[in-house]
């Protein structure tokens, strides 16, 4: 069976590419674990401290589920931004509705236009009143190290379907008319885009609540990992603020 890898555990896979391990059909993830801990100990030992988190077919996997050969699977470390714990979750023309729709929550490699995004958001409804805004950049220092550039690596899929989730929950659990997630990928240049949040909602105090929501959300759960460029050489983000 043939293993996605993301992130650090690439560098520690000879040649960084996916794992390939003997398996068997009907077989718990458990086994699985179990045979990587033998061929592979430094990604067992991650495995062991919880540190690293199996997904099957793109879902959070528990140790009992069983697997099949036609099954998509991914070894996730932290997420860049993430807790450094795993939380487990959870009227027109329809065609141009759906593609609307669809520029609300993207993962795109090319840089974004701010002015463009928030005109996406405002002319989703009139009734929005107020409108909060979270933009992250590409900072050229990071825990005491100076950093030249950067690169995000992410689980293609995976990281739309998480991104798609965190506005669905934002639009049901909070009184909002509308948000936008995006993030970029690949490499990026130091002062340049990196991920943008836009809530609208009737009054002010419900959006920013929700776009700070989102933004801690996405450092949570969403499958994306950060690889900066400093001195020392390149060194994989786990987790930050």
């Amino acid at each position: 069976m043939k293993i996605k890898l993301f992130g650090i555990l690439k560098t520690m896979i000879p040649g960084g590419k996916d794992l390939e391990v003997a398996f068997s059909e009907g077989e718990q993830v458990k086994d699985l674990v179990h045979t990587i801990q033998s061929e592979y100990p430094q990604v067992g030992e991650l495995l062991d401290k919880k540190k690293v988190l199996v997904s099957v077919n793109q879902e959070i996997a528990h140790w009992d589920t069983v697997l099949e050969t036609t099954d998509e699977v991914a070894l996730l470390p932290p997420f860049a931004g993430g807790s450094g714990e795993f939380e487990l979750m959870r009227k027109g023309n329809p065609m141009a509705i759906e593609l609307e729709e669809s520029m609300l929550v993207r993962v795109q490699q090319e840089n974004f236009s701010i002015d463009e995004e928030l005109h996406r958001v405002r002319s989703r409804s009139r009734r929005i009143g107020g409108i909060a805004m979270f933009l992250g950049t590409a900072r050229d220092r990071s825990k005491g190290r100076d950093v030249s550039s950067m690169s995000f690596d992410h689980y293609e899929g995976m990281a739309q379907k998480k991104l798609k989730e965190i506005r669905e929950r934002a639009l049901g659990d909070f009184d909002i008319i509308e948000a936008l997630v995006l993030h970029r990928y690949g490499p990026i240049e130091i002062g340049e885009n990196i991920v943008l949040i836009i809530v609208g909602a009737e009054h002010r105090a419900d959006a920013f609540k929700a776009c700070q929501w989102c933004i801690d959300e996405l450092k949570k759960i969403t499958p994306i990992w950060k690889m900066e460029t400093t001195p020392e050489g390149e060194v994989w983000v786990e987790e930050h603020p």
